[in-house]
């Protein structure tokens, strides 16, 4: 008989599981896996499904090991979650193909986050590693990927989920309504006089400040519907609070919040939101609403938008509450 060993996995972490473990998927996790005394910890966590990137304390017979440590014959390992909030040397990000709305809903709350729509896996890891990027992502084979510096995966299937989980794990600042969400430049507070040609007749009677993208030029200012997105800002400055208290809690009390104890305390906590929508408002309709409103600000852009200086948005820009429009001019990333 072949040389077997367990592999524990915590809860959060089930869900990668290959499809060879589903049946031990529904047994507490507990995976058996053959042994050859030569295949490290972190490559029998990888054959099971899980991305490294995920993964957070490692145990052998309940002592701390190392992704390169070897497992023997009997072994009983243990792999929890990944911390939250996660320590990142710069929250910093880029994202895969398939997150485009997730990129511009981090922009609009001022996280960096560099976008294009036609960028390959080898592309996506040759810029995340160049500029110290994390690279978001729901691909778990690109988390696999050895030459991949720093990653992590996305939960959640829509923008609003997704953009939470982001900001539960890395827990980056947030400077609301400062980059531009079609090329992530910093936005900086502009005349009117100097916008003024290129504005609606309308904006023009009814607006008064603007903001303009240091990058691609485009004009913003607040528009009728900016309410819609300010309950994208309302949400996610709920959940950047409720992350900091969380994590100001010793382990024990997370443990004990969230009802389990042990070594596989989950890590991934969802505060619940107060939403500001108003009563009348049906919240499928609201969420088409809020998806169109974003799309307004990358209507009129030709092209895909690049990545972004590293230069923090001014406290004049911060300052500013800005609102796309669709019909300005200016020269496109």
């Amino acid at each position: 008989m072949d040389a077997q060993a367990e592999v524990r996995f915590a809860a959060e972490l089930r869900m990668f599981l290959a499809p060879r473990h589903r049946a031990e998927r529904h047994r507490a996790g507990q995976a058996r896996v053959c042994v050859d005394g030569v295949s490290s910890l972190g490559h029998v966590i990888e054959s099971c499904g899980v991305p490294l990137t995920e993964t957070g304390r490692l145990t052998v017979n309940g002592r701390q090991a190392a992704s390169h440590d070897r497992l023997a014959s009997g072994d009983v390992a243990e792999v929890s979650a990944v911390r939250r909030p996660q320590p990142v040397p710069s929250p910093r990000f880029i994202l895969d193909v398939h997150l485009g709305t997730l990129a511009r809903r981090l922009r609009l709350v001022g996280v960096d986050a560099a976008y294009t729509n036609d960028a390959d896996d080898d592309t996506l890891i040759e810029r995340a590693n160049a500029s110290r990027r994390v690279l978001l992502t729901k691909d778990r084979g690109l988390l696999r990927r050895h030459s991949l510096w720093l990653g992590g995966y996305v939960r959640g299937s829509g923008a609003e989920d997704q953009l939470r989980d982001v900001l539960e794990r890395f827990a980056p600042p947030l400077a609301p309504w400062t980059r531009c969400t079609s090329c992530n430049c910093p936005l900086a507070p502009v005349r009117k006089a100097d916008v003024e040609p290129v504005l609606p007749p309308g904006t023009q009677r009814t607006y008064q400040a603007f903001s303009r993208c240091l990058g691609c030029g485009r004009v913003y200012w607040r528009g009728a519907h900016s309410w819609q997105l300010q309950q994208i800002v309302d949400s996610a400055l709920g959940t950047a609070v409720a992350t900091r208290r969380r994590d100001a809690l010793p382990l024990w009390a997370r443990a004990q919040s969230d009802g389990v104890t042990g070594d596989h305390m989950p890590n991934h906590c969802s505060a619940p939101q107060a939403s500001n929508r108003p009563a009348s408002v049906n919240p499928s309709f609201a969420a088409r609403r809020i998806e169109r409103a974003l799309a307004v600000w990358v209507k009129s852009t030709t092209g895909s938008p690049g990545n972004s200086p590293t230069s923090q948005p001014s406290a004049a820009a911060h300052a500013s509450a800005a609102y796309p429009n669709p019909h300005a001019s200016g020269r496109n990333r």
